[in-house]
């Protein structure tokens, strides 16, 4: 489910039993954009491996942009793409990465920070790295994905960053379009995927931060996916932003019992004060290589 944050209702996804597009039926414009790569960054990520796979049947040219080359050969090599290894924050790979483009779409983001990433490097600078590499080469579609709750007065540090980066892209001059999902799930998501790993840690009782009222509405990665290439595909969705969610808010205790139905677990769920797990949650970063959380 999409709904736009400015009042405007977006038709459906999908609209059952309706002939697909032809391309010759498609309006130049998009047909002479489709023929340009559009560069996918976070390309081998959660979302970006999905939306890398709807591009490229619905006949776009793709440029992934990736880090890890064994991970993106194991999730998009079958698919008809060009592959490029670079590191958004360097301006000279991403101006190199941006010749000849079409459009951007700006998937890559850190929601944990770790020793050689920041928030400010890697969400909000390499944002504006990605912004002046495109417009320098005269790409000017771009879709930057933002997150729920993202504001650059945030208190908290993960949404603030990504809060700026968004008013990066909506103050400058681009034919901008930005989504703001909620919590996305699929295979190999970090969100449900984690709280299962937390659930096996925790053996009899459970738990839940602030007594599990945080409330979501979590997502399907490949509508996600398939919202890019909607917004991509039609430019009346050009200087819009739009809030995703699914059809069923859930509070953090129902997805919990959600997930131990599923993994066919018993645990005790236990509402526990924020400010009690926050110092492990500190200690966690500090210490784990990969903290759950």
């Amino acid at each position: 489910m999409s709904r736009p944050s400015d009042g405007y209702s977006a038709p459906p996804f999908d609209t059952p039993g309706a002939p697909s597009t032809a391309v010759a039926e498609l309006p130049l414009a998009l047909r002479d954009r489709r023929k340009k790569p559009v560069v996918v960054t976070g390309a081998s990520g959660l979302v970006g491996t999905r939306l890398c796979t709807k591009l490229v049947q619905a006949g776009w040219s793709v440029r992934a942009i990736v880090r890890n080359t064994t991970k993106a050969a194991h999730r998009l090599g079958h698919l008809k793409l060009e592959m490029r290894v670079g590191d958004i924050r360097d301006p000279h790979a991403m101006r190199a990465a941006m010749k000849g483009a079409g459009s951007l779409v700006h998937l890559a983001a850190i929601a944990i920070e770790k020793a050689d990433e920041s928030y400010s490097s890697t969400n909000m600078e390499a944002t504006r790295v990605l912004l002046e590499a495109a417009k320098a080469e005269s790409v000017d579609r771009i879709v930057y994905m933002s997150q729920n709750g993202s504001d650059s007065s945030s208190p908290y540090p993960f949404l603030r960053s990504k809060g700026i980066a968004q008013d990066l892209v909506t103050q400058s001059t681009a034919s901008w379009t930005v989504l703001r999902p909620s919590v996305i799930f699929g295979p190999g998501d970090e969100f449900i995927n984690v709280l299962a790993r937390l659930v096996k840690l925790s053996p009899i009782v459970f738990p839940l931060p602030g007594g599990g009222t945080a409330r979501f509405q979590p997502v399907a990665v490949s509508d996600v996916a398939l919202a890019v290439l909607k917004v991509l595909e039609d430019d009346s969705t050009i200087r819009r932003s739009y809030d995703i969610g699914g059809s069923t808010p859930l509070t953090l205790r129902q997805m919990t019992e959600r997930i131990l139905i599923a993994m066919n677990a018993s645990r005790i769920l236990v509402g526990v004060p924020v400010a009690v797990i926050r110092p492990l949650v500190v200690a966690a970063q500090a210490l784990l290589p990969n903290p759950p959380v």
